[in-house]
């Protein structure tokens, strides 16, 4: 293993299991510090691995600069005692400069899910981190009303040269279980847009300078909601990234024709895009302008861009649920787009424009009711309504198309209200066989190998409805999701002893509690009833000691 990669794993995995924030110091910040410096007192005594308590209550802008933990043994900021909230009329809400190896959590108490709220940013973001800060964490934080972008994370190349690529490289970008609602620009701006060259003045000229890369990118379980222009913005990621699990609503809603996405794959992104939901926003479901050799699977895109000017169906206008270029393209690289399902988008289902690539794959997707079927049939353009559901601008793409599921509506197509499969759906057991093989769905349970996939985001579960225990899926899972009445979680071995089950509403409101005591080895599950919540998404975290999950399921009628 590479070092690069090893420090990939070793960072993650302690990320992701580190719950318990004890440490030889720490420091408590009081509701007036604005500006936390490690290179002054009382935080230059602190060293890697301890931890800076954020005192509750109302706040300012908060500044972190300098603190430079190591692996393993990242600095942890999280809040103490209850909620910490900020509101400001300074350029960002929270801001990291030149930080590396640190953690940015709210999950300090576990009575509320989002521990730190950003509730109002007049002149900026939500959150910044920049200026050489690299291996970081951000969770459990809900960002609203912010001028500019929810998360901006990014080091922009200037004329010390010191962000250029090859000087530096955003290692290990983690931001997982936040809310975020009516931003401004994006919900999330992560890493460069301008990964082919940007140019800057410097000492009277114009240096053309290349910004840098990101190597290790994980950006799951975020709610973003009525963001001005892209949902989530991944850009200049040409390593060991993945966008998944995260439910986008209403994006685009500011109508800035270049950005306009729920999800958008930039330039120079090679980021695998799955699992997630999409729904009702005015842009394009996901684009993909990136490198290629990446994965787009088991996605729901529903109404893509259906409400941006309905009445305008000219190529400038035309919103899609899949859109792939070759802004970025490497030669010779490929596209696998699987199991997606994708309902009335504006336009097109699937529009794919790379003639670079070669050997790419659009397979066991199902495509409803695109926008554009009577535009090209009644139009006298050269395309037909068929070429709606699946785009091919140019002839010379090498693409394969198999085993799509294509309809003008939902009738005969045996999805039922949560897109999920009816037993009786002609989409089960009739995807391509012979595509990369995917083992789970959109809610994890397993695809079978002894039988092709069924065709769109879910698999018919035949079996018992257990999802599968992937790496994604940290220390328990949850079935079945989406749930009716009886929701049954099953713990590994990690939780003994007494353990709190909390589950919130979508915005991180406390619905139902429950205390846990005595759980062995012999007695990993619980069965809770769940029948008088109302349907829709919802939170959960489960406590033990120093160990914390946390996740999302659907409840529905």
């Amino acid at each position: 293993m590479s070092e690069i990669s090893t420090r990939v794993v070793i960072f993650f995995g302690f990320l992701l299991t580190q719950c318990g924030f004890a440490s030889a110091n720490s420091v408590l910040i009081d509701n007036a510090t604005t500006l936390i410096d490690a290179n002054y007192q009382p935080y230059n005594k602190l060293v890697a691995g301890d931890t800076l308590f954020l005192q509750a209550g109302n706040r300012d802008y908060l500044l972190f600069r300098n603190f430079q933990g190591k692996p393993q043994k990242a600095f942890v900021l999280i809040n103490s005692g209850g909620v910490v909230v900020i509101s400001t009329d300074h350029y960002f809400g929270i801001s990291f400069q030149n930080c590396s190896f640190f953690k940015l959590t709210g999950s300090g108490v576990v009575d509320y899910f989002y521990g730190i709220k950003i509730n109002h940013v007049t002149n900026g973001a939500g959150i910044g981190i920049g200026l050489l800060s690299t291996d970081f964490e951000v969770d459990h934080i809900s960002i609203s009303d912010v001028l500019i972008s929810g998360i901006i994370a990014k080091s922009d190349p200037d004329c010390l040269l010191t962000a250029t690529r090859g000087n530096f490289t955003q290692y290990n970008t983690l931001i997982h279980d936040n809310y975020i609602e009516n931003s401004g620009n994006e919900g999330m701006y992560i890493g460069s847009t301008k990964y082919l060259g940007q140019t800057v003045r410097c000492d009277g000229q114009d240096l053309l300078l290349m910004p840098s890369l990101l190597d290790g990118v994980k950006i799951y379980n975020n709610i973003i909601k009525y963001s001005g222009w892209d949902g989530i913005q991944v850009s200049s990621a040409t390593h060991n990234c993945q966008v998944y699990d995260n439910i986008i609503l209403f994006d685009s809603q500011a109508e800035v024709l270049s950005q306009m996405s729920g999800i958008i794959l930039g330039g120079g992104s090679k980021c695998d895009c799955y699992n997630n939901y999409i729904s009702d926003g005015k842009g394009d479901g996901i684009e993909n302008h990136g490198l290629g050799g990446n994965r787009i699977f088991n996605n729901i895109v529903v109404n893509a861009g259906k409400t941006y000017l309905a009445d305008d169906l000219s190529g400038p206008k035309m919103k899609h649920g899949i859109y792939v270029t070759d802004i970025s393209v490497q030669k010779d690289s490929s596209f696998f787009i699987q199991n997606n399902t994708i309902i009335n988008p504006k336009s097109d289902g699937i529009r794919f424009s790379s003639i670079v690539s070669r050997k790419s794959l659009i397979s066991s997707n199902v495509i409803i009711n695109p926008g554009n079927f009577d535009y090209y049939e009644n139009d006298n353009t050269h395309f037909t309504g068929m070429d709606s559901y699946v785009m091919l601008q140019d002839n010379s793409s090498d693409i394969l198309l198999k085993n799509n599921y294509f309809a003008r509506n939902l009738t005969n197509s045996g999805l039922l209200p949560d897109f999920s499969l009816d037993k009786n759906s002609p989409l089960i057991d009739a995807g391509y066989a012979n595509q990369p093989k995917i083992g789970f769905d959109f809610k994890y349970h397993i695809r079978r190998s002894d039988n092709p996939p069924d065709i769109g985001a879910y698999e018919y579960d035949t079996q018992t409805g257990l999802p599968q225990q992937t790496k994604r899926v940290s220390s328990l899972i949850l079935f079945p999701n989406p749930v009716k009445t009886e929701l049954t979680i099953k713990f590994n071995p990690n939780y003994l002893g007494n353990t709190v089950l909390l589950v919130y509403n979508i915005a991180g409101l406390q619905v139902f509690r429950k205390e846990i005591t005595g759980l062995s080895n012999e007695s990993q599950s619980l069965s809770i009833n769940v029948g008088s919540l109302v349907p829709g998404v919802y939170l959960y975290s489960v406590k033990t000691g120093n160990q914390l999950d946390s996740g999302k399921f659907l409840k529905v009628n």
